[in-house]
């Protein structure tokens, strides 16, 4: 009985992670970009839009089964949601997206999160946000650049999505993580590591005369 048991989980679990896998595979979207138009579709995790070119992001489009999502756009503000291949923003009108909200319905919203950040004008990378929450702003006249879109599932033991709020933060500050430890390592001992060479070297002379 307990190996029947054992073996009807483990059937579960894979299926559930081939559903997953499934799902993954199925994500895809794609940007309508100032002066560009419509770029290539791209697949989970990836980034539509562009960084660093001052160029809005007026429009996208996302393909998933299940996948709701609505545009806070300028003098227009939030349109109503769209589903899985509409496109929600505008195109043609020279109107920058300024925030989204994704979500999830009926059984995807069961198995797995929608997670997603943007770049946005003056800020660079939010953090990571999912099933519905906002990111980007509102009443700040700042322009979405481009987005990232992910799935996790929701009985998943890996990382959790806030986990990516670091990798946010140094992305936005334009520096690796251990650029902070040598800062802090030398605030803490009040000096560049250079100053106790010197002080080694000098040390070391007077020690020999």
């Amino acid at each position: 009985m307990a190996r029947i048991l054992a073996a009807a989980v483990f059937s579960l679990l894979m299926l559930l992670q081939v559903t997953l896998a499934e799902a993954r595979s199925d994500l895809t979207y794609q940007a309508y970009i100032e002066d560009i138009g419509w770029q290539r579709t791209v697949g989970e995790g990836e980034t539509a839009g562009t960084t660093g070119r001052g160029k809005r992001l007026e429009a996208i489009v996302i393909n998933l089964s299940g996948v709701q999502y609505n545009a806070h756009v300028q003098d227009v503000g939030w349109q109503g949601w769209a589903s899985s291949g509409q496109i929600a923003g505008t195109m043609g009108q020279s109107r920058r997206m300024e925030a989204i909200r994704i979500r999830l319905n009926g059984s995807a919203a069961n198995s797995y999160d929608i997670c997603y950040r943007v770049h946005v004008e003056g800020i660079g990378w939010t953090n990571w946000v999912k099933n519905g929450d906002q990111a980007g702003t509102t009443g700040q006249s700042r322009r979405i650049e481009a987005i990232q879109i992910k799935l996790q599932s929701k009985s998943s033991g890996g990382r959790d999505w806030r986990d990516d709020y670091d990798d946010s933060y140094n992305n936005r500050r334009g520096r690796d993580w251990r650029d902070d430890y040598d800062n802090s390592y030398n605030d803490r001992r009040g000096r560049d590591w250079r100053d106790d060479y010197d002080d080694d070297y000098r040390g070391s002379r007077r020690s020999r005369w």
